[in-house]
């Protein structure tokens, strides 16, 4: 009955166009204060213990180093070494914004910084070169959303703080999986193209492609940096992630000097302002995960669960589809930082592996950033493109399917996620 309360009304708040971290913050107190005798200082206290988790430093470093790199010239050079390399095939400007937002996504961390940084540079070209916008925009819209799943992911930090699984053996995790799905973004991208005679680009020479590759160096060695540093124990996550912010500041103001100093305290206050917003949705979502854990709820529901005979396979398959359903009305930070914790100890208790259970989530949040009506990268590419919604909905479709048929193969073969760790030893 408490649960049905507690959700209800946040359901409302929500429907009222309240934002997600005020309906979360309001729901918390309106039920503590009028149906528990909960005292207000532990409220209090919730407040600032939810947010003083080390792993969640590593958030706003990872925003400062994503928009260094949008703003730094990076993403530029990433598209004309990733050209060079598959420019020649069927569509092959659409296969480089694949290959180009995979690269983007290893070192930004964040799916709509990866749909500016490469569809901002990238759809004017293919619209010039003749492609269909729709085309375009499908490609750049769904390769986009790599940037949650490839690692550095702001999203595993979240869902890290969440359930207390290591950062570092969940990007570990996410690096087979992101590697598939960019491989299977690719392959639709050049079917559909072949099939419809989209153009291509002249092959490029070796020595074009060293020229490109070696151009690009600088921002490609952040991914050794940040994913070097992880696993060989140099460095925590949350310290790769400040590594990571310096070496893009130095990277795109002295190397490459697409961004003079005068630029950076903008670049400064919009990264504050973002992550702002992202730790005040943290910390009304650890004050919300607190009220279900005092009302026992996600216990409860744990017991309910196993005690009716719902095996692992029937339950992924419910949590594959409430996860997509909350991606309609939900963005993915809010998503996994209230269901999370609800669902992570029923995993658990169906020996569901933790890190495997976070990658099924990813790849959830990853489908419900293409799709109406809260799909962030629609919106992102919307101002790109000019394209309305509805259309770009349209547009992305077959890319979409392809994501979906990755979400089943990544729910029911766990090797896929953990196989990596497991080599290298992260994982018993």
């Amino acid at each position: 009955m408490n649960a049905l309360i507690i959700f209800s009304l946040l359901l409302v708040l929500m429907l009222s166009g309240m934002p997600i971290s005020i309906s979360l913050g309001l729901t918390v107190l309106t039920f503590l204060f009028t149906m528990t005798q909960v005292p207000i200082e532990a409220v209090a206290l919730k407040l600032f213990t939810g947010i003083e988790k080390f792993e969640i430093m590593a958030i706003p470093f990872f925003i400062l180093a994503g928009n260094f790199l949008t703003h730094g010239g990076v993403a530029k050079r990433m598209i004309n070494f990733a050209t060079s390399l598959v420019g020649h095939w069927h569509g092959g400007l659409g296969l480089a914004g694949v290959l180009a937002c995979a690269l983007f996504a290893a070192v930004s961390g964040s799916s709509p910084a990866t749909v500016v940084a490469i569809g901002s540079i990238l759809l004017p070209a293919m619209v010039k070169q003749g492609f269909p916008n729709r085309f375009g925009a499908g490609v750049i819209t769904t390769s986009g959303a790599l940037g949650i799943l490839i690692p550095p992911s702001i999203v595993m930090v979240m869902y890290s703080v969440a359930t207390n699984t290591s950062v570092g053996q969940l990007f570990m995790a996410g690096v087979v999986p992101g590697l598939m799905l960019a491989t299977l973004l690719g392959f639709t991208t050049w079917y559909r193209a072949r099939k419809f005679g989209y153009p291509r680009l002249a092959k490029a020479s070796w020595g074009q492609r060293w020229r490109a590759f070696r151009k690009s160096m600088w921002g490609l060695f952040l991914i050794v940096v940040v994913i070097g540093g992880i696993y060989s124990g140099i460095f925590t996550p949350t310290e790769a992630a400040a590594m990571s912010a310096v070496y893009a500041f130095i990277v795109a103001v002295f190397v490459y000097k697409d961004m003079t100093l005068k630029q950076v305290p903008k670049v400064l206050l919009d990264s504050a302002s973002m992550s702002a917003m992202l730790l005040y949705i943290i910390t009304n979502a650890v004050l919300f995960s607190f009220l279900m854990t005092s009302e026992g709820i996600p216990q409860a529901m744990a017991g309910w669960l196993i005690d009716a005979g719902l095996g692992p396979i029937a339950f992924l398959l419910v949590v594959n589809i409430l996860l997509l359903l909350a991606g309609n009305v939900m963005e993915p930070s809010s998503i996994v930082l209230i269901l999370a914790p609800i669902l992570f100890p029923v995993a658990t208790a169906l020996g569901i592996n933790p890190v495997h259970f976070g990658i099924l989530i990813v790849v959830n949040m990853e489908v419900g950033m293409c799709h109406p009506p809260v799909g962030l990268n629609l919106y992102v590419a919307s101002g790109i493109t000019k394209m309305g919604i509805t259309e770009l909905t349209v547009a992305v479709w077959p890319w979409l399917l392809t994501m979906l048929g990755f979400l089943v193969a990544v729910t029911y073969v766990p090797e896929i996620s953990l196989w990596l760790p497991r080599a290298l030893g992260m994982l018993n």
